[in-house]
């Protein structure tokens, strides 16, 4: 099981979630994705602070974690 990760995000910088999980964290995207269907998915935050990531790709939340991986 995949537990959420806790990262400091800074507020209107644009990052890429990993969407194909084969990004060294699971997180952000390295380019690992290349070659398949995937896309990272470009986020960014309205507050500095810290958030909880989804590594497992099962939220239905993108980016960030809504307890998919506990069921």
């Amino acid at each position: 099981m995949s537990v959420p990760t806790k990262i400091a995000l800074e507020a209107g910088k644009e990052y890429y979630y990993c969407t194909c999980g084969k990004g060294k964290d699971g997180t952000f995207c390295n380019g690992s994705h290349k070659g398949s269907s995937f896309a990272p998915e470009a986020f960014s935050v309205e507050e500095s602070k810290e958030y909880f990531l989804c590594p497992c790709q099962k939220s239905g939340n993108g980016a960030f974690c809504d307890g998919s991986h506990t069921k």
